[in-house]
């Protein structure tokens, strides 16, 4: 497994990867990534620091998939995208006699850039490990648009081939049968409508019709999907103790009622109850005004309409930004590789770092500040 790290450096955000042993530098496929220029591929350098070996990808910019897809399904038209990058990124490969088996496919490696729209995928050089394929199939199990019958076709079918085949299952024309699988798809959706209603009897009209069996996916694909379904059904721990703390919350009030209903009713000089409000949960500015409210979590911050719950109009503020999320019962703050940086306190945080918040914390967004309550 890569053991690798988040840093930042001359203003741009690297992932930098340690190597075990010192490299022989002038090979081959580190020349040709120290040149750069390879499309599809992040830019890499090789640095010493204390006499360790790193390779330094340059990933300014971009998102990686895991960011991309946190609260995000995917869709047809990005596997689409993502295939076509995907091949091209193979043809460069060829182009530079470059080994296809040393491609990263960890989705936490694959990086787009939303700009250009391109993906950028991570090289390491005379690589002999996993390369993360599994991992990159499982996501998209997890992650996939389930109302899209042939996108969840596909992958499934690119999870049998691994299972026999392995990492052989990218190779081919995996974009072409992707497209024909969409074709055939959009065949039997069109033969569908031209079929005649079938005529009922006088006694049936108003019958329920059986619904149709999906009949092309495959049994085991069923059941997968009947798993998935059981899964989204189980409450979560979140779900469980808000039932339990309103259960708590009902037993008190009718403990009190029933307490009150046996005392007699008395009247007397009225006691002043001083009102309490609940800080409303977002960020501030510096003059006490809600800035930003926080109504859930996670909470993306950035100028990219489709994707951040919140866009600040900012030319410092990077498409996607920053997050705030929850993870056992406290509050963080996630930088996501933005190009400008994020700051708590006046300190810049990595790409990619989580740090806790704390009320009255200063934020500040690139060059946008606020108070965090």
């Amino acid at each position: 497994m890569l053991e690798t790290e988040y840093v930042r450096n001359l203003n741009c955000n690297y992932v930098r990867l340690r190597l075990q042993e010192k490299p022989e530098d002038n090979r081959y496929q580190y020349c040709i990534l120290n040149r750069g220029g390879i499309r599809y591929l992040l830019p890499c350098s090789l640095r010493y620091i204390n006499g360790d070996a790193f390779l330094y990808y340059d990933i300014s910019s971009t998102q990686s998939m895991v960011q991309m897809f946190e609260t995000h399904t995917i869709k047809r038209d990005w596997m689409e995208d993502f295939l076509w990058g995907m091949e091209r990124m193979q043809q460069e490969l060829g182009r530079y006699l470059l080994e296809e088996h040393n491609v990263i496919w960890n989705p936490a490696h694959i990086y787009q850039d939303l700009e250009k729209n391109d993906f950028c995928f991570l090289y390491v050089p005379y690589y002999q490990g996993e390369t993360g394929l599994k991992q990159l199939l499982d996501f998209w199990v997890e992650h996939i648009d389930y109302e899209d019958e042939a996108l969840v076709e596909f992958v499934y079918g690119l999870h049998e081939q691994y299972d026999t085949a392995g990492d052989v299952c990218l190779q081919g024309r995996i974009l072409e049968k992707f497209r024909e699988l969409e074709e055939k798809q959009q065949q039997a959706l069109t033969a569908a409508d031209h079929l005649p209603e079938p005529e009922l009897p006088l006694s049936q009209e108003n019958a329920a019709l059986p619904e149709p069996e999906p009949a092309s996916i495959k049994k085991g694909l069923l059941s997968f999907l009947e798993r998935r379904r059981k899964k989204q059904e189980t409450p979560s721990y979140q779900e469980i103790l808000q039932r339990q703390v309103s259960m708590q919350t009902l037993g008190a009030v009718c403990e009190e009622i029933a307490y009150d209903a046996g005392q007699e009713e008395e009247y007397g000089k009225t006691v002043y109850m001083e009102e309490q409000r609940e800080q409303i949960r977002g960020l501030y500015r510096e003059n006490g005004e809600l800035a930003i409210r926080i109504e859930k979590l996670p909470f993306v911050i950035g100028k990219k309409k489709e994707e951040a719950d919140y866009v600040l109009e900012d030319r410092s503020v990077s498409r996607i930004h920053a997050r705030i999320l929850e993870e056992n019962g406290s509050i963080y703050l996630e930088d996501l590789n933005s190009t400008n940086g994020t700051f708590k306190n006046g300190l810049r945080m990595q790409p990619y770092e989580k740090r806790r918040l704390e009320k009255n914390d200063e934020l500040c967004f690139g060059k946008v500040e606020f108070v965090f309550r």
